[in-house]
């Protein structure tokens, strides 16, 4: 079969290994699928990420273990000829939310949340085109800039059911769901296209994503200000003049869009390349944004220098940890009101291990008192919580300890949420805000 992503990876996977059960057909992608070998590790519920939806609904077939047996069935023919435009993969990976705690969590390291998306693609390709809504949400990058001209219309909707229940049968897009609104401005509309920051500073670029941009402005507003305040002379990744913002990719990638997601990687790589090659780290600010360019990058086929970008890339918590290890960082803090903070980590921060960071950034505010919540996935998801049929699952997720543990917090205890996704869930689920890290930081600079 012709994968749409680069397996190749694995191509030496199970090689001389009686036990490894590669499936007949699928090369490389059926030894990526064979890699799960049973152990069931996604079917506990004890501490940890993995697997949501077993978590959720206590089904096997919401399992890791069981996508992978599904595919590796359908990859062996016992589902037909054309397994991935029928019901078997389709259920199983239904309830799938790309968290990456598998490919963390796992004792194997499976990658679900990629082999989901190849099997999105394979879907499309054998029933001709992805479906309305699914392109909808995947192509949200390319119009957010329109989307603050609609906020007139979701208020509208948000105030009269009977349209939010128009739209759920239109579109698929939950009525008991709130949309998210976009900014008067977008962030990069007025950011400064020259560096910025001190002349002599420690070289940096700051690559602001679409949610960053164009609906939560505050939080590269805040990181910005830290930034700068640190020290650094700041780059601000943009394409050439009169091309529209860079994007990472990832709605693309999480509906099984290849091509456009390959498109919006090469943008990436080729703007961020001049200044990974001077040896400049890149700062990034939402999670499933930034550490794309670590790991899913490397499926797209875009060549060599993937790799030297995905080193380069650091979170804002993983650079500014990084930073105090060197005894480089400038920044001085002061105690915030309140004194506590309880944080939600995105799934994908705990897939890499970057809430360590954010521990010992958060310890240098004085008298700030920590909690992390140990929780699985948020529930959102991406735009898995919008959708209509997994509204209740994306909730259930949430209720599982997230949103207790929110509405266990006064009013006073700031609530740290990195993702975009999960600050929604938290808002839509326990009517509380939270914020991005950064702006944390920001309230605490002592200057």
């Amino acid at each position: 079969m012709d994968t749409q992503l680069d397996w190749s990876a694995y191509d030496s996977y199970g090689a001389g290994d009686a036990y490894a059960a590669v499936p007949a057909a699928g090369g490389a992608f059926g030894k990526a699928a064979a890699v799960c070998i049973g152990n069931r590790q996604c079917q506990r519920t004890e501490k940890g990420v993995m697997c949501p939806s077993f978590r959720a609904t206590q089904d096997v077939a919401h399992s890791t273990q069981h996508r992978a047996a599904t595919l590796k069935a359908a990859l062996n023919g016992e589902y037909g000829v054309k397994p991935f435009a029928g019901p078997e993969l389709a259920e199983a990976m239904d309830l799938c939310v790309g968290c990456k705690g598998c490919k963390r969590e796992c004792p194997n390291g499976v990658d679900m949340a990629l082999l989901r998306v190849e099997t999105l693609a394979q879907r499309w390709s054998a029933l001709g085109r992805a479906p309305l809504r699914e392109r909808l949400f995947a192509h949200l990058p390319r119009f957010a800039h329109w989307l603050a001209a609609l906020n007139p219309l979701i208020s509208f909707r948000e105030r009269f059911p009977f349209l939010a229940r128009w739209v759920e049968r239109v579109f698929g897009i939950a009525a008991k769901r709130s949309l998210p609104r976009g900014a008067a401005r977008s962030f990069l509309a007025s950011a400064p296209r020259e560096g910025i920051g001190a002349p002599d500073g420690r070289e940096i670029v700051l690559l602001v994503d679409t949610f960053s941009n164009h609906f939560d402005t505050e939080t590269a507003e805040a990181a910005l200000e830290v930034l700068l305040a640190g020290g650094y002379r700041i780059h601000i990744a943009r394409p050439p003049a009169g091309e529209r913002p860079l994007c990472c990719g990832r709605t693309f990638l999480s509906h099984g869009l290849i091509a456009e997601t390959r498109a919006e990687a090469r943008r990436m790589v080729e703007t961020l390349w001049p200044y990974v090659e001077r040896g400049l780290p890149v700062v990034g600010l939402e999670p499933s944004c930034l550490l794309m360019l670590r790991d899913e990058y490397y499926s797209l086929g875009l060549g060599e220098k993937v790799d030297k970008i995905a080193k380069a890339a650091v979170l804002l918590e993983e650079f500014l940890a990084r930073e105090h290890d060197a005894k480089r960082l400038k920044l001085a803090f002061k105690s915030v009101p309140g004194a506590r903070a309880m944080v939600h980590g995105h799934c994908h921060q705990k897939a890499f291990g970057a809430l360590k960071a954010m521990r010992k950034v958060l310890g240098l505010v004085p008298e700030l008192q920590v909690e992390f919540i140990e929780s699985s996935c948020c529930g959102m998801a991406g735009a898995f919580g919008l959708e209509a049929e997994h509204y209740e699952v994306s909730m259930r997720m949430a209720e599982l300890a997230l949103l207790p543990k929110v509405r266990e917090a006064d009013t006073d205890t700031l609530l740290i949420a990195n993702g975009t996704s999960c600050r929604h869930q938290i808002r839509d689920g326990a009517q509380r805000e939270s914020v991005h890290f950064a702006r944390v930081l920001r309230m605490a600079l002592a200057t």
